[in-house]
């Protein structure tokens, strides 16, 4: 399958506001159930690693969907504290990160 990552086309696309990119993954990861900060203590998220996925996120033709994704799940967490994790979209360019990390972190605990 061609995700909405993929369709770029011979340009190159201009990148996302970092700070905006930051703040996505910081969401995505919240909504996938990722603990950055456990990861990075861990020793699975080097700092170099944690740069290359908000790069990626910034290059990403998905940003609006994935809003509308992130959207969607935000009214659900503000009522209650136990939402389950969600499976990372795979239209996120950061989906298989997310993954390998959320295998890794429960295997560290």
């Amino acid at each position: 399958m061609i995700s909405a990552c993929m369709k770029r086309g011979p340009r190159p696309m201009p990148l996302g506001d970092e700070r905006a990119h930051f703040w996505r993954v910081q969401r995505m990861a919240r909504a996938t159930g990722v603990d950055l900060v456990a990861a990075q203590d861990h020793g699975l998220l080097p700092q170099s690693d944690w740069a290359a996925m908000v790069g990626r996120c910034r290059g990403c033709l998905w940003a609006e969907g994935c809003d509308r994704w992130l959207g969607h799940l935000e009214p659900m967490e503000a009522g209650s504290e136990g939402n389950a994790p969600r499976a990372c979209p795979e239209d996120c360019v950061n989906s298989r990160t997310f993954a390998a990390l959320q295998g890794e972190l429960v295997q560290e605990v």
